[in-house]
């Protein structure tokens, strides 16, 4: 049930038909984890966050750099050095008190993954490193949980969303090894993909619209232009082929 204040709160949204009372109540029921507190993981989780998602668990070990702040909106000056974990905590908190925002400040790795997401209805890639991406999208598999995956370079970007057993996975799609590097991006890239990822949550968890399955969108920002890509299975993937 939905209190008074939050009737309030979410009054813009609930008014759209597709999401209602019962669309919202679905919100506020719904437990997503949020890998990654940087350039994606700050906007997904301010806009998750905002829309009433009920629990977010948000995982990150860095602390603020001085250069993360070009993009990453949910630190400021006076943050750096502290725990990002914290950091976006304080000003989600700030911003929705009805929603539970539960941080910890630790790797990823393949010894505490599945506890790290066990419980919860989703997962956000919202991580810069490739290896730990195939980590979190073989784990989605294995939970068959959904998993929605983002990426930035420059201005540019791109989104797809996993569902286990009914579509391509990262997997798929990033066949080859890609090697670790520090790579260039302007704030406004990560913005624009953070904002697709959350529209594709909160469809998800609301049960309305297409969702981008099967289905890569590349975002060109010096051209602003968005151009769609039919991911297809691979029947040896290594990550989904046996579901």
């Amino acid at each position: 049930m939905l209190t008074a204040e939050e009737l309030d709160r979410y009054a813009r949204q609930i008014m759209i038909p597709q999401v209602g009372e019962k669309g919202q109540e679905k919100l506020k029921r719904a437990k997503v984890f949020i890998a990654g507190a940087g350039g994606l993981g700050s906007p997904v989780s301010i806009y998750l966050t905002a829309a009433g998602v009920g629990y977010i668990r948000l995982v990150d070990h860095d602390k603020v750099d001085l250069t993360n702040l070009n993009r990453q909106v949910a630190h400021w000056t006076a943050d750096v050095g502290r725990k990002k974990v914290e950091s976006a905590q304080e000003k989600l908190n700030m911003l929705n008190p009805n929603v539970t925002v539960e941080t910890l400040s630790v790797t990823i790795s393949e010894e505490n993954v599945s506890e790290l997401v066990a419980g919860f209805d989703l997962i956000v890639d919202a991580m810069d490193n490739l290896p730990t991406r195939y980590l979190l999208n073989k784990t989605a598999i294995e939970h068959t949980v959904p998993f929605f995956h983002g990426a930035v370079n420059g201005f540019e970007g791109r989104a797809m969303t996993v569902i286990p057993g009914k579509t391509a996975c990262l997997r798929c799609l990033y066949r080859g090894p890609v090697p670790e590097s520090k790579f260039p991006v302007i704030g406004v890239a990560p913005a624009v993909i953070a904002c697709i990822q959350a529209t594709e949550v909160i469809k998800y968890l609301v049960g309305i619209g297409d969702l981008l399955a099967n289905r890569l969108l590349a975002y060109d920002g010096l051209n602003l232009k968005f151009t769609e890509f039919k991911v297809q299975r691979n029947p040896q993937c290594d990550h989904c082929a046996r579901l």
